[in-house]
């Protein structure tokens, strides 16, 4: 399934700058300028009415392969776009998951302790962690066809978005394990009684389990990445339906405590994996605002109210440019 996944992020990376050429390039530039000023504000104001997602906004496409393309370029360059304001909060968190770490294996004892004890624990945090993206990738589909079926624009648009949330998040959360090498409580070790929660950085030979399966980097969680993202997106979008971001991040919180339930993580790749898919699926929905707001412009620009006289009358007329 990894390398599944790693063809299928090549090809994303590789489809806008190959098939869809000048018009993705543009379109990207506009989405970067757009976003720049939006960063020097620090918000940004999204319309989420269901008349807000038409024909005008919708997603094709080329279009979900330029938004895509820019999602990966804006977040992979978020660093160097950063304020003095921005770097203060990333201290912050960083500080706080800094002194978090000193109770990564007592939370990772008591959980062990909790699953082994109890059945019910254990079945259902296995089911939740070995499911979880399974049943994402099934919720997707369920909503994207809905969307279809019923011609609800804005399910259709969001079900999109998220996917791009998915697939943007994935590939941050690769990056960051990569870079972190951090031993997974998992790994099995005959000479030590406990695992640490020990980062050895890049290309580190990180163990493997009691049943000898190759173990990757456990910081961050990739699940609770992925899960937060398109969590975020649905959460965002239906903002002005509460019930709806309360169920998104219950379902992802869930899949991030099942994680720690089955020993895979330590509570720090979790807290950072939540944190990186909610600013990824942030980052998805507001450039896909943006593009609308582009969209938008140019429909402005084509229709022309004008006044004049005629035979002593003053006339309103209405014009079109296409």
């Amino acid at each position: 399934m990894k390398t599944h996944l790693w063809r299928l992020l090549l090809l994303i990376l590789l489809a806008p700058t190959t098939v869809f050429g000048q018009k993705t390039d543009s379109l990207v530039k506009k989405l970067d300028s757009l976003e720049k000023k939006a960063d020097s504000t620090g918000h940004q104001s999204n319309n989420v009415q269901p008349s807000a997602y038409n024909e005008i906004t919708s997603i094709n496409v080329p279009v979900y392969f330029t938004l895509l393309w820019s999602d990966y370029k804006q977040q992979f360059t978020a660093p160097f776009h950063q304020t003095g304001k921005d770097w203060l909060k990333v201290a912050g968190f960083a500080g706080a998951i800094a002194g978090l770490t000193t109770i990564d294996e007592p939370i990772q004892q008591y959980a062990l302790r909790l699953k082994n004890q109890h059945k019910p624990v254990r079945s259902i945090s296995k089911y939740v962690s070995n499911t979880g993206g399974v049943f994402e990738a099934y919720t997707l589909a369920a909503f994207a066809t809905w969307g279809w079926v019923f011609k609800k624009e804005k399910m259709k648009t969001t079900t999109l978005l998220a996917t791009q949330a998915y697939l943007t998040s994935a590939a941050v959360s690769t990056v960051g394990k990569f870079l972190a090498g951090r031993q997974r409580p998992a790994v099995y070790n005959p000479d030590k009684v406990e695992t640490e929660p020990t980062f050895f950085g890049p290309f580190a030979k990180l163990g493997t389990d009691e049943s000898g399966h190759k173990l990757n980097s456990s910081f961050p969680s990739g699940h609770t990445t992925l899960a937060f993202a398109a969590a975020t997106v649905y959460a965002m979008e239906y903002k002005d339906m509460p019930w709806v971001p309360i169920l998104s991040y219950s379902a992802a919180s869930l899949i991030g405590l099942s994680r720690i339930a089955q020993n895979m993580h330590w509570t720090t790749d979790v807290l950072t994996g939540a944190m990186l898919g909610y600013l990824s699926g942030r980052q998805v929905v507001n450039n896909y605002h943006r593009y609308a707001k582009i969209q938008n412009t140019k429909l402005k620009n084509k229709v022309s109210f004008n006044f004049g006289y005629f035979q002593g009358n003053m006339l309103a007329s209405l014009s079109y440019r296409p």
